[in-house]
């Protein structure tokens, strides 16, 4: 065992599984060890380095910033926070922004916004939210609430009290669940990440967004890791034609500073009010920095090349030997494999290719401008994997 990983077992908490790699530098989508190994990075630190390791813009960017201002609190006004909101809220249909520090953080602001807005309108009673079975909003006790999958639960009742979880893609017991409970709002993932990357069907996406609006029970849609371009579009709802009240993002956004964002649509933009939410270091202004370059350079090209690649991806595995399914939308993809997703990782790390897990699948998350060749390579060593 190496030093780095005796001082990393004795002193830091024992909550990750981690794989057997010491990465020390990288460039892009490559990524290097202690020893110099190369490996192809598909899985951008969870979807979070949008542009890839050491990316020139963001680092000038983020650079420029740190030797202006690297933080001041919310009392002030600081340029990045103001631009990066404006620009989320062009980009995005919505009016107002939030910013925190991560997806929980972004799904709770969500969720408190949410149970206000009920509150106001309705009654104090409308607090519940209804989310869908197999969803992950978070690892606060409120968004493990929220998730949807039982095995999350286990260990920490009592969860916050008022969610519900209704089965994905079921648009009848949706309504059920909603009319059953008094519930302040809806809340999905439009493709649901760790569980599976199973994206949701157009049909009950629109299904809900119209019975939400008729109801007028707020659609919350969880964008942490759909986000910023991850599905091929800013955006995933806008793959389903539908305008959200609350959208949530985080991940991505910062390009690998810790950023978080709740925006809220027109029904929603005045819910919250001074004192009612906040954050220290929620709109920090060299992580808003480094999010402005990341959004700067989503445009339609780089949206039209992540459609590509992940055609390409789906094209050269689905029906491949050992491949069982591919599912995803994006360079959000799961692999079905018929080993062990776990074993077909470790092969794959081994030939110098970094990988995901998602449930049974094997996941991955590469830098939305992955070069082709680069995608082509890693792609070939995944099938060899699988076989």
């Amino acid at each position: 065992m190496s030093e780095l990983k005796t001082i990393d077992k004795e002193y830091v908490a024992n909550t990750y599984a981690r794989f057997p790699v010491e990465p020390v530098s990288g460039k892009g989508s490559l990524v290097w060890d202690e020893a110099g190994k190369e490996y192809i990075d598909m899985g951008s630190g969870i979807g979070v380095t949008a542009f890839g390791i050491a990316d020139d813009a963001w680092v000038a960017a983020v650079t420029e910033q740190l030797g202006k201002l690297q933080h001041m609190s919310n009392l002030y006004y600081t340029e990045p926070c103001a631009l990066l909101a404006k620009t989320l809220c062009e980009r995005s249909g919505m009016k107002k922004v939030f910013f925190c520090n991560s997806g929980a953080e972004a799904n709770e602001g969500a969720i408190k916004a949410a149970r206000k807005y009920a509150a106001e309108k309705k009654g104090p009673e409308y607090y519940t939210i209804v989310t869908l079975e197999n969803s992950f909003h978070g690892r606060t006790l409120t968004t493990l609430a929220a998730t949807g999958q039982d095995h999350y639960h286990e260990l920490f009742q009592p969860l916050t009290q008022g969610f519900v979880h209704a089965p994905a893609n079921d648009l009848e017991a949706v309504k059920n669940a909603v009319l059953q409970t008094k519930a302040a709002a809806v809340m999905i993932e439009c493709v649901q990440g760790e569980g599976g990357v199973i994206p949701m069907e157009k049909a009950f996406v629109q299904g809900l967004a119209d019975f939400c609006k008729k109801e007028d029970i707020l659609l919350l849609v969880d964008e942490v890791q759909t986000g910023n371009g991850r599905t091929g579009e800013l955006y995933a709802y806008m793959n389903f034609g539908v305008q959200p009240d609350v959208v949530s993002t985080a991940k991505g956004l910062g390009g690998g500073l810790p950023l978080g964002a709740v925006l809220f649509g027109e029904k929603t933009e005045f819910t919250l009010g001074a004192g009612d939410h906040g954050s220290t270091f929620g709109g920090n202004p060299v992580c808003c920095a480094g999010a402005l370059s990341v959004l700067g350079r989503i445009d339609d090209q780089l949206l039209k090349e992540v459609k590509e690649k992940s055609a390409y991806i789906f094209k050269t595995l689905e029906g491949a030997p050992g491949v069982e399914s591919v599912s995803g939308m994006g360079l959000m993809i799961g692999i079905k494999t018929a080993k062990p997703a776990g074993d077909v990782v470790k092969t794959c790390m081994e030939n110098g290719v970094l990988c995901l897990t998602a449930k049974d699948k094997v996941r991955l998350l590469p830098a939305l401008n992955i070069p082709m060749p680069v995608l082509e390579k890693a792609i070939e060593v995944i099938k060899g994997a699988c076989v």
